[in-house]
């Protein structure tokens, strides 16, 4: 790993590295977010909050616009942000639209030429990079996975697809329901092709069903959100958890809209939530 930058953030340590990803096949650039105590003394291992960004975005916009560093110091929980997708590996197209290609990875394995080479953000948030940083930083393997939109998806298909990888997991307002949404449609159809039945192992709500754990999802969502009507669908998830009973906790906050200013002003409860089932006291 190359570190390209470093700041100190109440007491600890927010850092930028770069490293050569083999599941990808192109260099990524990811952030990390150490607490003090892992910074004081590296022979302490704390646990880890994933966080995945939306469309559009990287590394940076979490750590930058959140204010979860603070909150994150006082429990001792580092924090991971990966990039959102591969980059720069000039692929055609790749960087015609917001919504697929560069910055939109969807965090699903590409099965469809030419994006199956490089486009596989599931494996290389579920494997590569807890690997690495696990073996390279001052964290344990306790593990918890959040995200926002697109990466809301994303934190809840790895949650749902990995039980036992994750002591739990949270999503500001998730793309709930992707096979049935423009977004989804989209990325799904440049990704994997036209098969739909290939399309349901990467939708949450599809796979609430055959879920092996009944891990609790905590999701918030802004009434005042733009996308809530025609690409987030969160009624569909919470109406199949429902049904199967699987423990979902959906708040629905008046007046707040996609921004980061509605993930602002509730990072700091949903820290808490990972860090009562990291074993963290608060």
């Amino acid at each position: 790993m190359e570190l390209l930058s470093t700041n100190v953030s109440f007491g600890g340590e927010h850092r930028r590295y770069r490293h050569t990803s083999a599941v990808l096949d192109c260099d990524m650039e990811f952030a990390v977010f150490l607490p003090p105590k892992a910074v004081a003394n590296k022979a302490h291992r704390v646990p880890v909050l994933y966080w995945l960004s939306g469309l559009t975005c990287n590394d940076q916009n979490f750590m930058q616009k959140a204010g979860a560093h603070r909150r994150a110091a006082e429990l001792g929980i580092a924090i991971v942000c990966p990039d959102t997708s591969p980059r720069g590996v000039n692929l055609p197209g790749e960087d015609d639209s917001y919504d697929f290609g560069s910055g939109a990875g969807f965090y699903i394995n590409a099965t469809r030429d030419p994006w199956a080479q490089h486009y596989r953000m599931y494996d290389y948030v579920v494997e590569e990079l807890p690997n690495l940083i696990e073996e390279a930083l001052p964290v344990n393997d306790h593990r918890a996975i959040s995200g926002h939109s697109m990466g809301g998806h994303g934190a809840l298909i790895c949650a749902l697809k990995n039980p036992g990888r994750y002591k739990s997991v949270s999503a500001f307002a998730p793309i709930c329901n992707p096979t049935e949404c423009p977004w989804g449609v989209k990325a799904f159809s440049g990704y994997l092709g036209e098969d739909r039945e290939a399309w349901a192992e990467w939708d949450a709500t599809l796979l609430i069903p055959e879920a092996r754990e009944r891990l609790k999802l905590l999701i918030d969502q802004g009434t005042a959100d733009d996308f809530l009507a025609e690409q987030l669908n969160p009624d569909a998830l919470a109406d199949v958890c429902e049904k199967l009973h699987h423990p979902i906790r959906l708040r629905m906050h008046r007046g707040y809209d996609h921004s980061y200013f509605f993930i602002a002003s509730f990072i700091d409860e949903h820290l808490d939530h990972h860090a009562s089932a990291l074993g963290v006291p608060n």
